[in-house]
């Protein structure tokens, strides 16, 4: 029988990445598992979190929301109010805080919506590291207020125009800057995908969500969740969320991925959904690709979520069973990004809406003794210009 693989979770995961970065990961994932054995990157790790960053993250019962759907109880986790506007900050504070141990100066990172770039230049800034963002220059061109929050905070952002001038494209930029810089350079990944230790290092800083709305409802319900909803790109929100109810069988799992146009269009970007088993920015997992192997172009109003790949965890909860996906349209995103403004005053990200829309969705054919988690990843406020040229809101 072969030995489990570290670097993979079933047959996904891995590390498909040109020679010279085999150091870099070799030296990156020791210096994470002695730092997350040491009870002083604990400590430090969690003061940030709590004092400058804003957690724990408020467990919000949607009462208003709940009535209009009529069935389950709906509750939100309100990553939204993380210091940054989004669960970006989770990831970026422990990698930032990993980068400064292994004695790095320089960061650099890649970003879709802005959101990790905001949260990178937040963490650079406070730590006093120099950080370089690469992003799309048609996603520049949508998250304009981000990108000026980056550059605010001290970050230089170079804009990407290969490809679709999305994150895939701000993803290999950020690749080719690391391949030639590995001996200085830290390279702070965004999401829980690329390869290994990356998909598992993220998640576990991520896991922060999970653990606290587990803790949360136990004491205003006294009991755990029967529904998780996320949204899906690369996945980081979604399995931090999910992971700590792993061993929980009756707590089901829904990761609500980008559908665009419609899945069926071929204008999505709904990776596990309509994509099939390949290797992407050094993992292998489900992506989108054409017949022979070529990243197809993606689509989705959402900008965190334009990305032809998800991370290889949640490859393998789609193979076993022990997640569900669905695709929701860019409209129904809209819908409910403005139903929830409309209901409880919070006005979700983009990438949110989508989670939010599938779980209101499930929550109407659900008892209304049973409860629903909806992670709110981000909040809205730098998606308004889009949602104003998209509805025509005045």
């Amino acid at each position: 029988m072969p030995l489990k693989d570290r670097t993979r979770f079933g047959q996904y995961g891995g590390q498909y990445v040109p020679e010279i970065l085999m150091p870099a990961l070799e030296e990156l994932e020791k210096a994470y598992e002695k730092a997350k054995r040491d009870p002083g990157f604990k400590k430090e790790l969690n003061e940030y979190m709590r004092h400058y960053g804003g957690r724990p993250t408020p467990l919000y019962f949607a009462r208003r929301l709940t009535e209009k759907c009529g069935g389950a109880k709906i509750y939100l986790k309100r990553e939204d109010l993380c210091h940054g506007g989004a669960h970006k900050f989770n990831n970026v504070m422990g990698q930032a805080l990993l980068c400064k141990r292994m004695g790095k100066t320089r960061v650099i990172a890649e970003t879709g919506a802005g959101q990790h770039g905001t949260a990178t230049a937040m963490a650079a800034a406070v730590l006093g590291l120099k950080a370089e963002i690469y992003m799309g220059s048609e996603d520049i061109a949508r998250q304009e207020m981000n990108v000026f929050r980056m550059k605010l905070m001290g970050a230089k952002v170079h804009p990407v125009d290969s490809g679709s001038r999305t994150l895939k494209d701000a993803l290999n930029e950020a690749f080719r800057d690391w391949a030639a810089t590995v001996e200085s350079t830290y390279y702070m990944l965004g999401t829980a995908a690329g390869p290994h230790p990356y998909p598992a290092m993220v998640r576990d800083f991520q896991s922060v969500i999970g653990r606290e709305a587990r803790r949360q409802l136990l004491n205003q319900e006294g009991k755990l969740p029967d529904l998780l909803v996320a949204c899906v790109g690369g996945g980081s929100n979604a399995i931090g969320t999910f992971h700590p109810f792993l061993g929980d069988e009756d707590v089901a799992f829904l990761g609500a991925e980008a559908a665009g146009s419609g899945i069926d269009t071929g204008r999505h970007s709904a990776s596990i959904s309509g994509g099939s088993v390949g290797v992407l920015h050094g993992c292998k997992s489900y992506l989108l690709q054409d017949e022979n192997g070529m990243i197809r172009e993606t689509h989705s109003v959402a900008a965190g979520l334009d990305y032809p790949g998800v991370g290889p965890e949640h490859s393998l909860f789609k193979d076993i069973g022990r997640a569900e996906y669905v695709g929701v349209t860019d409209e129904e995103a809209l819908f409910a990004f403005r139903t929830l403004s409309e209901v409880e005053g919070i006005i979700p990200a983009l990438e949110s809406s989508h989670a939010v829309f599938a779980g209101m969705q499930r929550a109407k054919n659900m008892a209304k003794d049973q409860v629903v988690v909806i992670t709110v990843s981000g909040r809205g406020d730098k998606d308004l210009d889009t949602v104003i040229k998209l509805l025509g809101v005045q």
